[in-house]
């Protein structure tokens, strides 16, 4: 609602902040029903799944914007051991950059895994940052959208690529992608 508030004063609109928050609904449903995977991601998921890596999905989105974004991936989405949702999960206390959202994760595996044996990958510095605090590996393909609004500082990532397509498991010692003979 605060923010809500600052947009209407801000931009002087003539709504009331529910108002806005509806509209914005309607505008959010709408675009995120048709996001696509990045470049490169569905064949990770596959080499890693086909090799029986655990894998998990952590986002600050809700857990009903989450549903929104990913319900026509369910397919893809299906080899996830789990998600966590940080706006929705009331395990998270704190957002990123705080490492809450990765430790909470990692913890829902069986076996408590060592945390420096976590990979992940992530679009933004606030999630870089996270991961690092939770003693992760990071690989880091920044969000150009992101980069446009904001300097997107990539120093501390564990790696940086330009596009998942660059990414190279063995570096990571996992099995590589297999490149025929």
């Amino acid at each position: 609602m605060d923010v809500a508030n600052l947009i209407i004063n801000t931009l002087q609109l003539n709504l009331t902040p529910e108002e806005l928050l509806q509209k914005a609904r309607i505008e959010e449903e709408k675009s995120l029903k048709n996001l696509k995977l990045m470049y490169g991601v569905e064949d990770l998921l596959e080499h890693f799944h086909l090799h029986n890596i655990p894998m998990a999905v952590t986002t600050s989105s809700s857990e009903e914007s989450f549903h929104m974004k990913t319900d026509h991936l369910k397919d893809i989405f299906s080899v996830f051991h789990h998600v966590v949702t940080g706006s929705s999960d009331p395990e998270v206390i704190n957002g990123k950059p705080a490492p809450d959202i990765f430790k909470i994760c990692a913890g829902r595996f069986p076996g408590n895994p060592v945390y420096s044996k976590f990979l992940v990958f992530d679009e933004s510095p606030s999630g870089v940052t996270a991961a690092l605090a939770a003693g992760m590996q990071v690989v880091m393909i920044p969000d150009p959208i992101l980069s446009i609004w904001h300097n997107m500082s990539t120093a501390n990532a564990t790696y940086v690529l330009n596009s998942m397509e660059d990414f190279r498991p063995e570096m990571f010692s996992l099995p590589p992608y297999f490149t025929g003979s």
